[in-house]
């Protein structure tokens, strides 16, 4: 189990040419929201596939500002998925995205990747402050910082099936 603080940026990029990428993970992502949890943290289950293997993570999330909350993550076994899959908010419909993972200059970098885009994906750093300095790929074009926008996270995007520029 991960218990801790997550600080991360996520920024709207064109979509790069993932071969140009130092890719160190390509991961399938089925991503379900669950109905809130205690202090109205966001709840949600993954399945994640990577090279024909599937495993199950559960994840709470408590929004401290728009870059850091406090994070509970753990695997969990494809029963207790079924378990929890049953509390899906039905406000939200489930997430597809490929998910590259590829360091540049020591950082480590994921870039989403959505069925309704060829043209644009989310690109996100988890940084050990707010106030870090990022070095963006030469390769990767970033529209904008989306850090904290509601019309980009990930339920807006599963719900509207596109980013809002489109």
């Amino acid at each position: 189990m991960i218990k801790g603080y997550e600080i991360e940026r996520k920024f709207l990029v064109r979509m790069p040419d993932t071969e140009k990428l130092n890719v160190k993970k390509k991961l399938d992502i089925l991503q379900t929201y669950l109905n809130n949890g205690e202090n109205n943290s966001q709840r949600r289950v993954r399945r994640i596939s990577e090279n024909g293997n599937i495993r199950y993570v559960y994840t709470e999330k408590l929004f401290l500002t728009d870059i850091t909350r406090k994070e509970m993550e753990y695997e969990i076994n494809h029963s207790e998925y079924d378990r929890l899959i049953v509390q899906a908010r039905e406000d939200y419909v489930p997430i597809n995205k490929t998910r590259y993972c590829f360091d540049y200059r020591d950082q480590l970098f994921e870039l989403d990747v959505y069925p309704f885009s060829d043209s644009l994906a989310v690109m996100e750093i988890e940084l050990d402050s707010e106030k870090q300095e990022i070095s963006f790929p030469d390769n990767v074009d970033v529209i904008m910082e989306i850090t904290g926008n509601p019309d980009y996270s990930n339920a807006s995007l599963a719900t509207a099936g596109a980013f809002p520029e489109q």
